[in-house]
């Protein structure tokens, strides 16, 4: 990931923001002020770009209501894919998460998209349901969970990478 920055979104992200986003999903793009009205909930929400020479590179969004985190979104530049930003922007996310209190990061992801399917399997999340016709154009979408806690035999909850 040389030459690429991660770090908080802001205001002034969002237009480049939602340029990305009408050109990497044009059929479900979010629009400009749904990215606003997220900026304007941290104390539930958490956003990311990650920046390089080229500007903004990707992007991903999170929401957390405890005990739930939420994938909100996360999109890399087709170009910039299989540098690890990916990998990147979902570990910080997941961090936050677990910084938050949540129990489970939940998302949805295209059926049709085994690249991501394949990303979030490698964190450990799991497929647990099926939303049919999900998507604008009809595909489905799959939810997935990764568990950030786990029953401590004594009855207390630990997380999985054993912090108490």
């Amino acid at each position: 990931m040389a030459g690429i920055t991660i770090r908080d979104m802001t205001l002034d992200d969002v237009p480049a923001v939602g340029v990305l986003e009408h050109k990497l999903f044009p059929i479900d793009a979010w629009p400009v002020q749904m990215f606003l009205d997220e900026l304007s909930q941290p104390e539930t929400r958490h956003y990311l770009v990650a920046e390089g020479s080229d500007g903004i590179v990707g992007y991903a969004g999170l929401m957390c209501i405890e005990p739930i985190a939420d994938v909100q979104t996360i999109a890399v530049v087709p170009g910039y894919e299989g540098r690890g930003i990916g990998s990147t922007l979902l570990t910080h996310l997941i961090d936050e998460a677990r910084q938050r209190g949540a129990a489970d990061v939940l998302l949805e992801v295209r059926a049709d998209n085994p690249r991501a399917q394949q990303l979030y399997v490698r964190f450990g999340f799991e497929q647990i349901h099926i939303r049919p016709r999900y998507y604008r154009d009809g595909v489905d979408a799959l939810i997935m969970r990764l568990q950030l806690t786990a029953p401590h035999p004594e009855g207390h909850e630990a997380t999985e990478a054993g912090q108490a």
